[in-house]
């Protein structure tokens, strides 16, 4: 994914992952992975019950659109 794809609340696929994009930096993009179906509380926030994950312009290219995922020719 490019920087600019990323908005507050979009959901993306990242290391086997499914992540909720929390904050938008300059240069990184803050994330809560969604992982936790038991207690979809821990998804609400901020404060979130689960830890922040920063991705960096490093990290990006690993990362793909929840669409794009379950598009043909993706």
């Amino acid at each position: 994914m490019k920087f600019s794809e990323f908005i507050v609340d979009c959901e993306f696929l990242c290391g086997g992952k499914r992540w909720r994009c929390t904050d938008i930096g300059r240069r990184v993009i803050v994330a809560i992975p969604l992982e936790h179906d038991d207690d979809p509380s821990w998804h609400n926030g901020p404060p979130y019950a689960v830890a922040e994950c920063v991705f960096d312009e490093n990290d990006l290219p690993g990362c793909a659109t929840v669409e794009a995922i379950g598009s043909p020719g993706a």
